[in-house]
């Protein structure tokens, strides 16, 4: 059982507040009843719950976007740091939540929380690479060295790099814009480390082919659609 005010803010990607507008409204009715407190609650797998003549389908997943910022870690549970699940707003929160993949602590933009396990997998996985697109300022510019190291595979000193594109930012090449497949911990900052660059900022823009929502500020998040699933593993 669940309030129907986090079942209606759920299922319509809306914040709680407007879903309990809806309710005040008299626009839910749930098994043919109309919906009287934001408080009721439900059973979203067997009840009849609409929205006007909308029927309100059942969530077995959620999918979040968010705008990580700086000083957050990439995980469920964190000791004494705070954690991503731990700034979800309230009425997104739910059993299972977890981060697909990891950022720095000081590293921000889009992290993608879920409580789907099969797709976090299927998008981590080192078999289908989905690229990650980051903004890196640096302390000093890089040069066509660089972007050819990057092109052709760093090699570090525990690994060799996939090949990964690097381009200047309207034409700054103390701003660049990287993308790569992997994941490996500071692969960004050691990959520039390579060439005695280092990055002062990092933030990731893209997860495959979706961009972070630029209306979301540090710390906000909002619901991925289904369609916006599909551009990120590229089945759009």
């Amino acid at each position: 059982m669940e309030r129907i005010d986090k079942i209606i803010s759920s299922a319509k990607n809306i914040c709680r507040k407007d879903a309990s507008q809806l309710i005040k409204q008299g626009k839910i009715t749930v098994n043919g009843k109309t919906v009287k407190s934001p408080k009721e609650k439900f059973d979203e797998k067997s009840d009849v719950i609409l929205c006007g003549d909308e029927k309100i389908e059942y969530n077995e997943f959620v999918y979040i976007m968010m705008n990580k910022p700086k000083g957050v870690i990439s995980a469920s549970e964190g000791k004494s740091d705070l954690t991503v699940i731990d700034i979800l707003p309230k009425e997104m929160k739910r059993k299972n939540l977890f981060p697909a993949g990891r950022l720095d602590k000081d590293t921000t933009g889009f992290m993608l929380i879920t409580d789907d396990g099969d797709f976090a997998h299927r998008i981590l996985s080192p078999k289908n690479h989905i690229e990650k697109t980051y903004i890196a300022d640096l302390d000093k510019p890089f040069n066509d060295i660089v972007v050819a190291d990057f092109e052709n595979g760093i090699e570090l000193k525990d690994a060799i790099c996939m090949p990964a594109r690097i381009e200047a930012l309207d034409g700054d090449f103390k701003k660049a814009v990287v993308t790569i497949k992997q994941g490996m911990y500071h692969q960004i900052k050691r990959m520039f480390k390579k060439h005695s660059i280092t990055v002062v900022d990092l933030k990731r823009i893209k997860m495959g082919g979706l961009s972070l929502d630029s209306s979301l500020n540090e710390g906000e998040c909002r619901y991925i659609t289904p369609e916006e699933l599909k551009i990120i593993t590229g089945e759009e």
